[in-house]
């Protein structure tokens, strides 16, 4: 399973590519003006930053603004010209599906996001997007089950023989990580603080601590 973060800060973002484990990254308008990032000039900058911290092969989604099929494909264009390792972000709309399959035949890579059922995946992966991104943690907050989702879209891509990868969004904490390996997703996308939770058992603090102290003990 690959691990991308969802994020558009650039420490955050260098300290996943610094840790070795990081695979791409995820972003959006939302998390672009929590970090003060306004204006299609430093949005696309942003965009390309991002690219030359991660390095070559590793997949960024940047999102489109729009909700009409011919902008989406003007700006999704633009996006995909900004450097080779981006991956246009498409809602799961009617225009947005209608985008994604024209993308796919000009070989525009797409992540189809906002997903939150079996059947907009299905629509997704024919469209042939190049992920599909169910939302995990919102689906939590109204009372269902999102790892169940991820299970259902497994077992359909599965039965099919789409191609299309299941990238895990809206990850809220660890737990979800090991969940979403588990339902079968092919690519998580959370923030740092939830990579780095995987890290942390008291056990592992406890037996550090002890070898230390008997390294001490005999006279390290």
């Amino acid at each position: 399973m690959q691990f991308f973060i969802d994020t558009a800060n650039l420490d955050h973002i260098r300290e996943a590519t610094e840790l070795g484990i990081l695979d791409g990254v995820t972003t959006n308008p939302s998390l672009m003006a929590k970090e003060g990032i306004t204006g299609d000039n430093a949005v696309l900058k942003h965009y390309r930053d991002i690219c030359e911290i991660v390095g070559p092969g590793r997949d960024v989604s940047a999102e489109v603004i729009s909700t009409e099929f011919k902008a989406m494909v003007t700006e999704g264009k633009k996006l995909a010209e900004l450097h080779e390792n981006i991956v246009v972000k498409v809602p799961m709309i009617k225009d947005g599906v209608k985008a994604i399959a024209h993308f796919s035949e000009l070989g525009i890579r797409t992540n189809c996001t906002l997903v939150f059922s079996a059947g907009q995946a299905i629509l997704a992966a024919k469209a042939g997007a190049t992920y599909v991104s169910p939302f995990i943690g919102r689906i939590d907050d109204i009372s269902w089950d999102g790892m169940t989702l991820i299970k259902d879209i497994f077992e359909i891509y599965s039965t099919t023989g789409y191609e299309t990868a299941i990238l895990a969004a809206s990850i809220r904490n660890p737990l979800h990580i090991v969940q979403a390996a588990k339902a079968g997703a092919d690519v998580v996308t959370c923030p740092l603080s939830a990579i780095l939770g995987l890290l942390q058992h008291p056990l592992t603090d406890i037996g550090l601590e002890k070898f230390l102290a008997d390294y001490k003990k005999a006279g390290g």
